[in-house]
């Protein structure tokens, strides 16, 4: 005679998942719902019961209700390449009615009064894949800063050379203007001499002011432009110091 299909309704129903590491004990929950009127008995059993402990792996459910089984896994040490073998049978059976010692109702229970389901047992290590994931992440993450810290140094390096070209470009401007102003103060020497020798060749006895006034304008602008030009030079000095020091 075929047995009975299971009354109780499992969840979940196919597979026991438990999610490691497996360094420590790992729980899973097993609900058993009894969606008949009467009450049913149960029995939890594993193909290994070296490595699972059940909590409670027997006892009756009373009609309509419900209870939860955690089976904890023990710890042990992991092989990912290693395929589980591990199974769970939840074997029931309604309740007699003057039912008073649950083992010797299992004892004297018929074969066609028995239902069974079974769980395979998965085992998971989202902790591993996520700790790959946030190495990867990391690995992005340092990748982009150090793109990020490559693309300031190279603008840093652009701003330092256009600054460079920059100063380059004053100090040129600046040396060309000390050259005009060298060349301007030679020439007001030649045209202060030329005056002076016109006017001593017009008067043998010269005014007391005709030949003091080309030498004052002589002594006066030649020290006020070698007075600029030193300026200008010191400038340019200071400009090309400050930068070096920078």
């Amino acid at each position: 005679m075929a047995r009975q299909e299971q009354v109780l309704l499992l969840e979940p129903q196919h597979e026991l998942k438990f999610r490691g590491p497996f360094t420590d004990v790992v729980i899973t929950t097993l609900k058993l719902a009894n969606p008949t009127d009467k009450n049913v008995c149960f029995k939890v059993k594993t193909t290994a019961p070296r490595r699972y402990c059940v909590r409670p792996n027997s006892g009756v459910i009373d009609a309509g209700t419900s209870i939860n089984v955690s089976v904890m896994l023990q710890p042990f040490d992991y092989d990912p390449n290693e395929k589980s073998k591990h199974k769970f049978m939840v074997q029931s059976m309604v309740a007699p009615a003057d039912m008073t010692d649950i083992e010797g109702v299992w004892k004297d229970a018929k074969p066609e009064e028995l239902m069974d389901s079974k769980l395979k047992c998965v085992f998971e290590l989202p902790a591993e894949n996520e700790k790959t994931h946030d190495m990867d992440t990391n690995k992005v993450l340092s990748s982009s800063l150090l793109k990020s810290e490559s693309s300031t140094l190279s603008k840093s390096a652009s701003l330092d050379d256009g600054e460079d070209k920059k100063i380059m470009e004053e100090c040129k401007r600046l040396q060309t203007e000390v050259q005009r102003l060298r060349e301007e103060n030679k020439q007001i020497k030649e045209d202060d001499g030329l005056r002076m020798r016109k006017a001593t060749s017009m008067s043998a006895a010269p005014s007391p002011f005709s030949p003091s006034a080309p030498g004052s304008a002589l002594k006066e602008e030649g020290p006020n432009t070698r007075a600029l030009a030193l300026c200008v030079v010191f400038f340019v000095i200071g400009v090309i110091i400050g930068k070096l020091l920078l």
